[in-house]
């Protein structure tokens, strides 16, 4: 079947092992001081291991690959003891994996394992907000307070502001990468909240720029937003790259495609990445 998978640059790879150690389902090795891939059975290409590479030697790929098993990988853990399988078991709830958790569940008890769940089924009560069934940050359900100040002003008069969208569509899914309004563009990589948390996301964040938006944690084909927007990079040769996402854990997988995009192209193309609160404010914002 055809899926997507992690892949490894080995050139890039400096054997420091931090990836194999992020790979609770055991999917990775150190061989000859570099990280391997040992069977696609056990990768289920959610990419923890994407962020613990300090060299961006990881990036997502499709291509054909063995199903990942649950089973497989619980039966590889169940030899490492209490504190990898609950690892394992709270990343598949925090990637709303609700199906292979409750696979995992299962194979637990078929295989008679007594571990204390109580981790994974707890609820994480914050004030002003409820936890989702996959106890995911970013799907927490709250109440937000507007931010009041004298620079965010409530606008008393009638008029309207106009859009500052340049292009249709804006789906990066649906984009060409070949597309005229993208040439020489400065490119917004937008996550599909950012707009709705901003109120000036038009004048402050979109203005003068075209548009892609993606949510890193619902979409699917991953390797095709990386792909394209490598496109993007080399074929349309946008001049400036800038990526808003909010506060949330879920939306830096975002930054991660822009690297690896980035990464993969032939041009180096300057790249900011901002990040917006819940409330629309500015956390951070840096080049990197």
């Amino acid at each position: 079947m055809k899926r997507t998978v992690i892949k490894i640059d080995e050139d890039l790879c400096n054997g420091c092992g931090a990836c194999v150690t992020g790979c609770h389902e055991g999917a990775l090795q150190l061989v000859d001081g570099k990280a391997v891939m040992i069977s696609d059975l056990y990768c289920d290409g959610l990419g923890a291991c994407i962020g613990e590479c300090p060299v961006d030697a990881i990036s997502f790929e499709e291509r054909e690959a063995q199903p990942y098993s649950e089973e497989a990988v619980i039966k590889r853990m169940i030899p490492k003891g209490e504190k990898v399988i609950l690892a394992h078991l709270k990343h598949l709830k925090d990637h709303n994996e609700l199906d292979l958790l409750r696979q995992g569940i299962e194979c637990l008890k078929e295989y008679e394992v007594n571990i204390d769940l109580s981790v994974i089924s707890e609820q994480v009560h914050k004030k002003g907000g409820t936890p989702s069934a996959c106890g995911c940050p970013g799907s927490m359900m709250r109440e937000v307070e507007p931010v009041v100040s004298a620079k965010y002003a409530p606008v008393t008069t009638a008029i309207v502001q106009p859009s500052q969208l340049r292009q249709f569509p804006v789906q990066l899914h649906l984009l060409n990468p070949n597309a005229g309004f993208l040439q020489g563009s400065n490119l917004l990589l937008a996550a599909d909240c950012t707009a709705f948390a901003s109120g000036d996301f038009h004048n402050r964040f979109l203005k003068g720029k075209a548009l892609a938006i993606a949510c890193p944690k619902l979409d699917s084909n991953i390797q095709v937003y990386i792909d394209k927007l490598t496109e993007m990079i080399d074929v349309a040769q946008v001049d400036t790259l800038t990526v808003l996402v909010m506060e949330v854990p879920c939306c830096g997988g975002l930054v991660r495609i822009a690297q690896a995009a980035r990464a993969q192209a032939q041009r180096n193309v300057p790249m900011k990445v901002v990040v917006l609160s819940v409330q629309g404010e500015v956390k951070k914002e840096e080049w990197i």
